[in-house]
Formats: structure tokens, C-alpha cells, sequence
């Protein structure tokens, strides 16, 4: 089992939406309505002093993680995958949160969290599979074979799926390390949402 380490003090100013300037409030604006939620989350507030960088990281992730054909918990699994064996705290909890808020796609078994039972039948050997070799992706990119997109099309993925899938590589790898080094705590308001 990972261990997280959390550090005592954000090495980045978290920027509130009150104290940010009209171009990042822009910003902050678009992640509410894009992700659904009535609040900034801490991985962007983290960014807030840098409007630029904001807007590249926000663009990376909305149209990386929220768009396109693959469904959004089986990105939201691979990003709590990655992150989880990683030590990455910040994106194992928040990604974990909005993958079972959509545990109902998976199961209509009550109370049941689709991250504690990734082993599930329930979970389609497709996803699975998806999980497994971009969670290989991300942590050990020069072992990923033709074998491996052999196996995502025999599961059924596209070429535009699979390059999908393989691009959750690369934005769980962002997202953790912006989480990490900036030391951020998962939002009090992400851990007391009811979805």
C-alpha cells in the first residue's frame, strides 16, 4: 500500500477566487461550469498567480481528461490508478471522489465504490485492460510494446480511443506533479461533496 507524504505548507500561494485577477477568474469560472462544481478546486488555485500557465494547464486537461470519445470514469480510474501507486495524495483522493461519484455506471449494487473494486466483474475487461497498460504508460513509458495497443484494440478501443487513453498517460504525470510540488491539501469542499 502507497504511503502519501503531505507537506505542512503549500510550497505555491493558493489564489481564491476573490483575490484573483479578471483573466484567472475567467479561468476559474470555466472549470466550475466545465467540471460541475460550485467551487475552485485547490490544483488550479495553486496556478492562480500565473494566468498563462493556468490557462495552458486548464486547456491540457479539459481537452485531454473531459473531451473526446473514451468514457470520463475510466479516465477519472486511470488517473486514481496512476496516482494512487505514485504517492501522489491530492489526485489519488480528488480523482478517486469523481470516479465513484459515477460508480452507478458500473454497478447498481448499493454503496458500491467502483475504486474499491477495480477487480470487480462488474468492471469490463476492457476497462481493465485500459487501466493496466496506461497506468504501465505513465510509469514506465520505454516498456509499452505494439503488443500492448494490440491488446486495447482487441478490447475493442479505436485508434483514436487508444491515442486517447495513452494521453492520460501524460496529463496523470502532469497532474501529479503539479499536486506534489506544490503541496497542496485535497479540498475540504471535494472530501464533503454528496454526488
Amino acid at each position: 500500500m502507497q504511503t502519501f507524504t503531505t507537506l505542512r505548507t503549500p510550497r505555491f500561494k493558493t489564489v481564491p477566487y476573490s483575490d484573483a485577477t479578471p483573466e484567472v477568474q475567467a479561468i476559474y469560472n470555466e472549470t466550475m461550469q466545465v467540471l460541475q462544481l460550485p467551487f475552485v478546486l485547490n490544483w488550479f488555485k495553486c496556478q492562480g498567480s500565473n494566468d498563462v500557465l493556468l490557462r495552458g494547464n486548464w486547456t491540457k486537461l479539459k481537452s485531454t481528461l473531459i473531451e473526446g470519445q473514451v468514457p470520463n470514469i475510466l479516465k477519472q480510474l486511470i488517473i486514481y490508478n496512476v496516482s494512487k501507486i505514485r504517492g501522489c495524495e491530492y489526485c489519488a483522493k480528488a480523482h478517486g471522489i469523481f470516479a465513484d461519484s459515477m460508480s452507478q455506471l458500473i454497478s447498481d449494487e448499493e454503496n458500491f465504490k467502483v475504486t474499491e473494486n477495480m477487480d470487480s466483474a462488474a468492471l469490463p475487461n476492457s476497462y481493465k485492460a485500459a487501466i493496466r497498460l496506461v497506468t504501465k504508460a505513465a510509469l514506465q513509458t520505454e516498456t509499452v510494446t505494439n503488443e500492448d495497443f494490440e491488446e486495447l484494440a482487441k478490447e475493442g478501443f479505436n485508434d483514436e480511443e487508444i491515442q486517447e487513453l495513452m494521453a492520460q498517460a501524460d496529463l496523470v504525470n502532469m497532474l501529479n506533479t503539479i499536486a506534489t510540488i506544490s503541496g497542496i491539501k485535497v479540498d475540504n469542499e471535494l472530501l464533503e461533496a454528496e454526488f
